[in-house]
């Protein structure tokens, strides 16, 4: 009976022990592949929904830039992207420094850096046609929340 439970007794350890490693592991703090052509920026800006121009966030697919000064590096591109979901990109090129032709230009449901013309997705913020063998950055996205008619752009 003795070796038994002593049998149980080294399972249950071997099972705790894997599953603590699990557990260290699992919540070890990953570093993010920051962009290191942006700077962060910290800012918040309110987009209400029922204002004339932002009557483009009411159908999927339509971008609309928001160049206020303070709001992004060179501005905010915000794209309803279906199910009441919006996301923001900075319209600043994410493989440049900002420059006077870093700005992304937005044409239909997706934009193009002036400098290289590299072309993103303002659906997913991410690089179209990447080059083979080369590390490149999509866009820089920032947080949205919505609230009624009412989006909050953050970072």
């Amino acid at each position: 009976m003795n070796v038994i439970l002593d049998r149980f007794l080294m399972n249950k350890a071997f099972v705790l022990i894997i599953f603590s490693s699990f557990l260290v592991f699992a919540c070890t703090k990953t570093r993010t592949n920051r962009n290191p052509y942006l700077i962060e920026t910290s800012f918040e800006y309110q987009v209400n929904l029922n204002l004339p121009q932002f009557n483009a966030l009411q159908n999927i697919g339509n971008p609309v830039f928001i160049g206020t000064q303070g709001v992004g590096i060179k501005g905010v591109y915000i794209m309803n992207t279906g199910f009441d979901t919006f996301r923001a990109f900075e319209a600043s090129c994410p493989n440049h420094t900002p420059s006077p032709c870093s700005r992304i230009v937005a044409g239909g449901d997706s934009g193009t850096c002036q400098c290289d013309s590299y072309e993103y997705s303002l659906f997913t913020g991410q690089l179209l046609d990447r080059p083979d063998g080369e590390f490149l950055y999509d866009l820089l996205e920032y947080n949205v929340r919505s609230s009624t008619s009412n989006l909050y752009i953050y970072n």
